[in-house]
């Protein structure tokens, strides 16, 4: 069950706070040492069922850290002893008050809420649910605020952090999103709906010593009015759900009741600049391109769309994930009502997306949608996507093609190729290229004169040595030049202009 004074606070209490947020991370508490830790290669692949093996394997020594991780991550209980050696004795007091831990008369504690390490921040939020049997947490309350997870991290690894005056975080749940975006953006807005969400956010402020984040209880942008903003972020509650049982997941029964009108606000609350970011899930139909979907909520505004899909779940896989029930009759039946609520809307699959939207620039065509396979993002992210939307900018340019003329082109960087041939058949040689190294890899097919051309660019090279090359093995100007831009666009060579 949720304490309803976790998140509460007195102005006198902000120090105690603070101290002891300090405390927690002189630990050691931090994203990279808690994966190591835990022994993970991502703390997105942390496993709540797994607990007792990590408690038993990998936390066995209860140093402060191991402490740290089991009372505020793996909500563990932990006794009077390791709490001493974790936090000052003058701070517990507090953390009871504002219920953040719960002290048993034994002087075992145990946390009613959980402390989440994310990037360089230590981020409050309730428990991750439904992972841990306890007395009355069966269920997610409708008013849960959403944990720190995958979502999460992927949408603040991915965001760009350049400096910039004003951010909006919609949907901000613990606030993870508009702490991260102040610590680069001079004045920060977040927004949600539910009250406690409020609560949490301002009092993660408050622990961080964050003065340049304002934040307001309402329903998506109505509390900012006509406000424009350098950077928005959001990660809504996106689940095509037949039940609406859970606030911060459930997003009508297409999914698309929230980040619709996210989408559809975009063109009043984007500066020009500016960059709009969110992850979320989209169900996916046969018959329509899903960046097709997003472009019909942005309606007419010229505004590019930039999306990478993460992960795909099939319909079935989807509805027996988010199936629930005490008996095997009831978890059946839920499988059958999130099945149906599917087929209804005739999703065949849902996909993991990170989307990115800039406006347009009118010298480089007509709003553009880039789709692009990835995997999620395993760290700082946001220079990558700024190129992404650079190279799709520059491969529209129309003075592209005197520009290849004129300049030279060189690889980016190390590129790893995948090649295959069926063996004793008539299918080709297929090739797919990775630019090594990058936070969010992208997976491109190469044709074999985009192949050959890699080849042929072990250094730098002028793009008229190319074309002689080209015409000694019959290959015309027009298609070297289409698989010039084609590398440029996958960012696996990059244009120097003479």
């Amino acid at each position: 069950m949720t304490d309803s004074r976790a998140f509460l606070l007195d102005d006198a209490d902000i120090p105690a706070l603070q101290h002891s947020v300090a405390r927690i991370a002189a630990s050691g508490y931090s994203e990279t040492a808690v994966r190591d830790r835990l022994g993970l290669k991502d703390l997105c692949d942390l496993q709540m069922r797994a607990a007792p093996l990590y408690r038993g394997e990998r936390l066995a020594e209860r140093r402060p850290l191991d402490t740290a991780i089991d009372l505020f991550l793996l909500q563990g209980t932990i006794g009077a002893a390791e709490l001493d050696r974790l936090i000052d004795k003058e701070d517990v007091g507090f953390l009871e008050r504002s219920g953040v831990l719960r002290i048993e008369s034994t002087g075992e504690a145990s946390a009613n809420v959980s402390l989440y390490p994310a990037g360089n921040q230590l981020i409050f939020s309730d428990h991750t649910w439904p992972q841990l049997s306890k007395a009355g947490s069966s269920a997610v309350p409708f008013g849960q605020v959403m944990f720190v997870g995958a979502d999460s991290r992927w949408l603040a690894r991915a965001t760009v952090r350049s400096p910039v005056s004003s951010a909006l975080d919609l949907c901000t749940g613990s606030g993870v999103q508009a702490l991260l975006a102040a610590t680069h953006c001079r004045r920060v807005a977040a927004v949600d709906i539910n009250s406690r969400a409020v609560r949490c956010t301002r009092f993660n402020a408050k622990a961080l010593g964050c003065s340049n984040l304002e934040v307001f209880e309402g329903d998506l942008y109505e509390p900012v009015g006509k406000e424009k903003f350098d950077l928005i972020t959001a990660n809504p509650p996106f689940v095509p759900s037949p039940v609406n049982s859970i606030g911060f997941r459930d997003g009508g029964r297409t999914g698309e009741d929230v980040q619709r009108r996210i989408v559809a606000g975009l063109s009043d609350h984007l500066a020009q600049g500016g960059m709009a970011q969110m992850v979320t899930e989209i169900g996916e139909r046969d018959t329509v391109p899903l960046a097709d979907r997003v472009r019909e909520w942005l309606g007419s505004a010229p505004i590019d769309i930039h999306v990478l899909r993460l992960r795909i779940h099939s319909a079935e896989a989807y509805a027996i994930g988010h199936a629930n029930g005490d008996t095997p009759g009831e978890f059946l039946e839920s499988v059958d009502a999130w099945a149906d609520n599917l087929r209804l809307q005739g999703f065949t699959r849902i996909v993991s997306v990170l989307l990115a939207f800039q406006w347009s620039d009118p010298l480089c065509g007509p709003p553009w949608n880039r789709v692009d396979e990835a995997y999620p993002p395993n760290r700082d992210a946001g220079k990558e996507i700024e190129a992404a939307f650079a190279a799709e900018r520059l491969t529209r340019d129309p003075g592209l093609k005197e520009k290849l003329k004129l300049g030279r082109v060189n690889r980016t960087g190390p590129v790893i190729l995948q090649e295959g041939r069926v063996l004793g058949g008539t299918v080709p040689l297929s090739c797919k290229a990775t630019l090594s190294g990058q936070a969010i890899p992208v997976e491109y097919q190469l044709n074999p004169i985009e192949r050959g051309l890699l080849d042929a660019i072990d250094n730098p090279v002028y793009v008229p040595t190319l074309l002689k090359i080209a015409r000694q093995i019959n290959v015309s100007e027009s298609s070297l030049q289409a698989g010039l831009a084609s590398l440029l666009r996958e960012r696996l060579i990059g244009l120097q202009e003479s």
